[in-house]
């Protein structure tokens, strides 16, 4: 029996997994980076250890390191989570050969299925690896990591002439994220649906298919909303899913949890890959059967049979990834402090603590929410009232994203497919600022100000405070005044005034705000604000063209043969830079000259940080 479980990860699957093991009495061993030192896995542990000597964004993919973190602590089994070495074979082999009880599959399994190109040889395919071989009718093709996932090293091309420069970026995506930079070239299918079937096998040869799910809104090819059972499927299409799933797994000998993933279009499914470890959106699959996977993987590992048939399933569940990042400006990773994180009436799993920082180095994921209700249509909605209740302080995330995506008609009606946000983004991101904002906060501010309620015999001239709304970026001036009866404004009746609380009636409707400061930022329901000087600072604008660094990262490259003087087009991506392992174009704002250039590779920066300046040859208009 497994008495001691080191998790190979981080973050949300760390925590996940060491809840289970809790629940069954097995102790726990972290293991963590410099950068990772105070994060929750870390603290919530039983014992940690440190992973030393390595760049934070390659500690996780050390194995010698973490073997030996194992049996310094006394584990006798490694779970590897997912990413990172999750679909290492000769990770796997090294835990083996190390005396520890593995909690994956064979090696020789994750050998055969984690490289996509011999799991499509195996199911009879074929798929290129030279762009030489791709023609112009063969587009759009995409490109994609043979030992990847989370959509990292992958790359959509629609013309031959990017194919190499796409080529390139995916090696070497690919090689920071998992260390291994093989790609390949496959013909993209327009339209499709990303259906996938979760597995469970046992080493004595009974393999449980455990359903569908639809993993189809997906943002730079990695999943945003999935749900179980996948919705409109026919039962045919369903059973033939789980039979190719099945064939799969007994084709590689398998044993633990797995996950065949297939495109569907126009009633027939494309094979994808298998994923030989337990997926992001388990939880779904977890709610509709009633079971833990986690727990079952142990047992598995432990030797254990699957009992019989699987349960069956019912109901439905839907989980929503909430994101640290800005959905409506090319989906650009946030760092900083999470204030504070709750989510209602759903299950909620994360990595994260009121008060934790994001960092820079990790896949900016904060939680996985997920709702289970009797019907699909009770699911959505119940998972978009929660999103749309929660209370999320802290850098810009993709909340509302989520709830808008929740309610649209094409996805409440399951007509989506992969290319959803490619022709909803914008609908989707754009701001639905609240006009009383900024006037809750001013009241709860000067409540909290004032120690003797401020007010004067005669009228004076009303008090003025700024507040920049995050969301839209822009600026708000409010005016209120102190009278006999207390704070007051035009347009809106004051009913109550807190430092937490303000209500008001506005055209006879009583609204709450619930207003928190964390120094100048400033949370008033959902919008968050920042509170500024009263007089602008007029030395603050930057130089008209200036590329600012959107978020801390490392230069990884500059457009080749770009150098002060170059002549630029606008939209033509002239640096890249690399955060929480993607890489993020960074494109010239206007045709015109590169005036100066601050970026090269291998350069840290930080959010602001001016890279490049670009003039506008363009006369202005008079």
């Amino acid at each position: 029996m497994i008495s001691s479980v080191l998790v190979a990860n981080r973050g949300e699957i760390a925590c996940r997994v060491f809840r289970t093991c809790r629940e069954l009495g097995i102790r726990t061993v972290a293991v963590y980076s410099d950068a990772d030192e105070n994060a929750l896995h870390a603290r919530v542990a039983d014992a940690a250890v440190r992973l030393p000597g390595a760049a934070p964004s390659d500690t996780y993919l050390r194995g010698e390191l973490i073997v030996k973190a194992a049996l310094s602590a006394g584990a006798d089994a490694v779970h590897p989570g997912y990413g990172f070495l999750s679909e290492n074979a000769d990770f796997a082999r090294a835990v083996l050969d190390a005396g520890l009880v593995w909690i994956g599959p064979p090696p020789e399994a994750i050998e055969v299925m984690a490289s996509k190109t011999r799991a499509k040889e195996l199911m009879g395919l074929t798929s290129l690896t030279d762009a030489k071989d791709v023609k112009e009718d063969d587009l759009p093709v995409l490109v994609k990591a043979a030992a990847g996932g989370g959509g990292r090293g992958m790359r959509v091309v629609r013309r031959l002439a990017d194919l190499e420069g796409e080529l390139a970026a995916a090696r070497a995506e690919a090689l920071s994220a998992f260390g291994d930079d093989e790609v390949f070239i496959e013909p993209y299918v327009e339209g499709g649906r990303h259906v996938e079937v979760q597995i469970l096998a046992d080493a004595h040869g009974m393999v449980w298919p455990l359903g569908t799910r639809d993993c189809s809104l997906q943002r730079r090819h990695q999943k945003v909303i999935e749900e179980a059972p996948a919705p409109g499927l026919t039962s045919e299409l369903a059973d033939s899913l789980c039979a190719m799933a099945v064939r799969a797994a007994r084709a590689v000998d398998y044993v633990g949890a797995g996950t065949v993933e297939f495109l569907v279009a126009d009633g027939k499914a494309h094979f994808l890959e298998m994923n030989t470890r337990l997926q992001v959106e388990h939880p779904v699959t977890e709610a509709v059967f009633g079971l833990d996977l986690v727990a079952l993987q142990i047992r598995v590992a432990e030797g254990a049979a699957l009992d019989g048939n699987p349960p069956l399933p019912s109901g439905h569940a839907i989980e929503a990834r909430l994101y640290a990042e800005d959905p409506a400006n090319g989906w650009t990773p946030q760092t900083g402090t999470l204030h504070r994180l709750t989510v209602p009436d759903v299950r909620l799993d994360t990595g994260y603590e009121d008060g934790d920082e994001i960092g820079v180095h990790y896949d900016p994921m904060l939680a996985k929410a997920v709702a289970y209700a009797p019907t699909r249509a009770e699911a959505l909605r119940k998972l978009a009232g929660a999103l749309e209740r929660a209370t999320i302080h802290g850098p810009v995330t993709n909340r509302d994203l989520l709830v808008r995506s929740l309610r649209h008609p094409e996805f409440a009606t399951a007509h989506m497919d992969t290319g959803f946000y490619d022709r909803h983004l914008p609908e989707l991101t754009t701001p639905a600022p609240d006009p009383y904002a900024p006037l809750a906060a001013a009241l709860a501010d000067a409540h909290g100000r004032s120690r003797f309620g401020g007010w004067r015999n005669l009228p004076s001239q009303p008090q003025l405070k700024r507040y920049r709304d995050e969301a839209t970026d822009t600026e708000h001036e409010v005016r209120y005044r102190h009278t006999r009866d207390g704070l007051t404004a035009e347009g809106v009746r004051v009913l109550h005034i807190a430092a937490d609380l303000v209500v008001l009636e506005v055209d006879g409707v009583r609204r709450h705000f619930e207003v928190t400061r964390y120094g100048d930022e400033v949370y008033v329901n959902s919008t968050a604000l920042t509170a500024l000087p009263r007089f602008p600072d007029p030395t603050a604008q930057q130089e008209p063209g200036s590329l600012l660094a959107p978020m801390p990262g490392t230069v990884v490259r500059v457009a080749e043969g770009l150098t002060e003087g170059s002549s630029v087009r606008a939209g033509e991506p002239l640096i890249w830079l690399e955060a929480m392992k993607m890489e993020h174009k960074i494109s010239a704002p206007v045709s015109g000259t590169l005036s100066a250039l601050h970026a090269t590779p291998g350069r840290q920066v930080e959010v602001g940080t001016l890279l490049a300046v670009v003039q506008d040859n363009e006369p202005p208009s008079p």
